[in-house]
């Protein structure tokens, strides 16, 4: 009997206009009353050194920063619309920081110039906040680390500006099922790699491209220690998750080729094929009996639902 062919998905277009580099504003103020990471004077964070696994009082301290890098994210969810410019999002982000007691973690980190990550369209990460403004149909994933008490809390959402094309709706979609794919087979006694394939094994179903480049990370007294997540599956990640790990789990997919360029910042990361990303993030601790989500408010709620945007188009 002859296989039937699986029917692909039309490949979705480039991103029009693309994304070009605005004018950016001096970096902002912190005051000095606010507790500073190492780096934030001089940029450099140098070798890691911290276990991957935290102790229960650093625990605790990740649970009131992974709370409140979400409370930002509600924060600056609902200026994400037509005409803001992404430099006004980085000035929410950065007084919502402060505003609770806490240093925005990519300020000056290894010279990065902004508080906060806006990754518009084609821009797989890193974007830097500047003068471009958002136009109705942009996608954009605002990457939110807040360091506060100690410790490191680090979460992203895309998030859709004004009416989005189905393509995007789907891209959106399926990225924050893949994180959470990615999560569910996370636990005690699993290996890293398992959540890779699982990440990657629901982006092949869907059509989408999986980016290599930039992977999960350890997090704790560091923004990025030396625990190293991939988001594709790699059998070479053999460590096995225990109980007081902390991690980020934040999948970057395409709609095209996941290859990428870099900016001359040294910083924006870029499809080389100018088709657009998605990315979403969630702090992770790895519990006796399961996974607990340290980015969520101490409600529970989950930005991400807040501003859910639906896939309008069946599994290809």
């Amino acid at each position: 009997m002859v296989k039937r062919k699986r029917r692909q998905a039309p490949l979705a277009p480039r991103s029009e206009p693309p994304v070009r580099p605005g004018l950016l504003s001096p970096m902002r103020y912190v005051p000095a009353s606010i507790g500073r990471p190492p780096y934030a004077e001089t940029g450099d964070p140098g070798p890691s050194s911290s276990s991957n696994v935290r102790t229960p009082d650093e625990v605790e301290r990740m649970r009131r920063a992974g709370s409140a890098a979400a409370e930002i994210l509600l924060e600056v969810g609902p200026h994400v619309v037509p005409g803001v410019t992404t430099d006004r999002l980085d000035e929410v982000v950065h007084q919502a920081t402060i505003d609770r007691g806490g240093y925005p973690s990519p300020l000056n980190y290894r010279g990065y110039p902004k508080s906060v990550c806006t990754s518009v369209n084609e821009v797989i990460c890193h974007g830097i906040p500047d003068s471009r403004p958002l136009a109705d149909g942009d996608i954009i994933n605002v990457d939110v680390t807040i360091f506060l008490d100690g410790v490191h809390g680090d979460t992203s959402i895309t998030l859709a500006v004004g009416e989005v094309s189905d393509a995007d709706r789907r891209l959106i979609a399926e990225t924050r099922v893949a994180m959470d794919e990615g999560i569910a087979a996370a636990g005690p006694g699993q290996p890293v790699h398992a959540i890779g394939r699982a990440i990657e094994r629901h982006a092949r179903r869907h059509g989408l491209g999986v980016v290599r480049e930039f992977i999960g990370h350890g997090i704790g007294t560091e923004f990025h220690s030396g625990l190293q997540i991939p988001h594709y599956h790699d059998g070479r990640a053999t460590t096995v998750l225990v109980p007081g790990m902390t991690f980020t789990i934040e999948p970057m997919l395409t709609l095209g080729d996941p290859a990428c360029g870099m900016w001359d910042d040294d910083w924006t990361a870029v499809t080389l094929d100018g088709r657009r990303t998605a990315q979403f993030e969630h702090t992770l601790l790895v519990t006796d009996d399961g996974i607990e989500l340290l980015t969520v408010t101490a409600e529970g709620t989950v930005p991400a639902d807040v501003f859910a945007v639906e896939s309008s188009i069946a599994s290809a």
